[in-house]
């Protein structure tokens, strides 16, 4: 099936539409704390602070990598530019642990330090928000705390018996203890994000040990954390890379839709679609940026990206399931944001690397059920988690783990590649 220019124009159109004139504004409105420093990042179903008195490391360097990556991409006038710089020194000031390094998981609003743990997730975050901010400002900073962080993954994280990182730490960078504590426990998402952070930082810095932990990371994700069949991620393991139950951290991200007992449903066979695409078109970046290699992992993309795509998109409703087996599938029908961010920029990927037709009519199914349901037009942001058929379940515009990375991202990289996707079918 021939895709239709008209209608790629037409979504690039909506795409920008929602970007410029809901999504950046809802964020250059009101997340700027003139009075702490930082940013407010807790608002209810109408975009009226909560009164959250928390500032996390993920929901500060989210923020900021947000107003960078707008920045650097040509959005917002300057404003998005100067709220990056914002963001950067309530992160140096308030949330940067002067004596051991590395930043604290979480401060209050006026940044007293509230959790003082050293946790992967979050730090590989502060890479990659600190790298964008300087190839977006050219404020040096941002590279000078990237590269600290880095130093420190490298030198506390990193587990030099079976290869990968451990995630969560004391303050002082001992390990933290086992089970829910996550001290025995290796992630997916963790290693994925480490490979997005350390695309940046190499694209920053150009230097060759950044590049080296970049190849490293990407082959443990393809040789240890993506299933062996099927080539999806796989959610948890322990430190010598055995699949372990995906249970509940006691201080961890986005798992506030848990059973009770801790444990999840199916924890040892299921996969998210949203992780499997944004794996397949980060790492497709990620050779862009190392400028080789798109050859060489080109199979494990493609059938990565086409397994999110059978298993994952809803072709009756729209929108993307939460997950499902390895084999295929579907456990959980809800719809959460920001597997719907990453799958739109994924499907796109796709059409340009290999080919529209077959890719489009899954990118159109979901664009075309983020923008008629997910979201929320007369506010500007996306709500959380949806039904199956469209129906909010929750209702905040953002929290610590809602904020805007996925949303803003999803616009200003899906509006390059429509762009992109246009010259081509013209």
């Amino acid at each position: 099936m021939a895709v239709d220019a008209k209608q790629v124009s037409a979504c690039f159109e909506e795409c920008k539409g929602h970007l410029t004139e809901e999504l950046l504004p809802f964020w250059l409105d009101r997340c700027k704390d003139g009075e702490n420093g930082g940013f407010i990042t807790h608002f209810d179903k109408d975009g009226n602070d909560t009164g959250e008195d928390e500032k996390s490391l993920i929901a500060q360097s989210r923020t900021v990598y947000t107003m960078a990556s707008a920045h650097r991409a040509g959005y917002g006038d300057g404003k998005c530019g100067e709220y990056a710089k914002h963001g950067v020194d309530f992160l140096i000031d308030k949330m940067w642990d002067s004596e051991y390094g590395g930043f604290f998981w979480t401060v209050d609003r006026k940044g007293q330090v509230a959790i003082d743990k050293k946790i992967l997730y979050g730090l590989s975050f502060a890479i990659y928000a600190l790298s964008e901010y300087t190839m977006a400002t050219g404020d040096a900073r941002g590279q000078e705390y990237a590269e600290k962080v880095f130093d420190l993954v490298k030198k506390h994280c990193a587990d030099t018996m079976y290869g990968g990182y451990f995630e969560m730490l004391e303050r002082n960078w001992d390990l933290c203890g086992p089970g829910s504590q996550g001290g025995d426990r290796k992630t997916l998402d963790a290693h994925m994000h480490l490979m997005e952070a350390f695309t940046s930082l190499y694209e920053c810095t150009g230097q060759s040990m950044h590049r080296r932990m970049l190849l490293e990371d990407i082959d443990i994700l393809i040789k240890r954390i993506l299933h062996p069949e099927y080539a999806t991620g796989i959610p948890q393991f322990t430190p010598d890379w055995e699949v372990a139950p995906q249970i509940k951290f006691d201080i961890i991200w986005g798992w506030d839709r848990f059973q009770d007992g801790g444990q999840k449903t199916h924890a040892q066979d299921n996969t998210s679609a949203g992780h499997n695409v944004e794996f397949a078109w980060l790492l497709a970046h990620a050779t862009d940026i190392l400028g080789t290699g798109f050859e060489e992992y080109r199979d494990v993309i493609k059938k990565t990206t086409d397994h999110g795509m059978k298993n994952g998109v809803d072709f009756e409703y729209g929108g993307v399931y939460v997950e499902g087996p390895h084999t295929g599938g579907v456990y959980d029908t809800e719809k959460e944001f920001w597997q719907q961010a990453e799958v739109m920029i994924g499907m796109l990927e796709a059409c340009l690397r290999f080919g529209a037709e077959e890719y489009w009519p899954a990118y159109e199914k979901v664009h075309r059920f983020v923008f008629d349901k997910m979201i929320n037009h007369p506010v500007g942001e996306w709500w959380p988690l949806l039904t199956r058929e469209g129906k909010p379940i929750w209702t905040h515009m953002s929290h610590s783990w809602k904020v805007n990375y996925h949303t803003v991202r999803c616009m200003v990289q899906c509006i390059k590649r429509l762009d992109k996707l246009l010259v081509k079918l013209r």
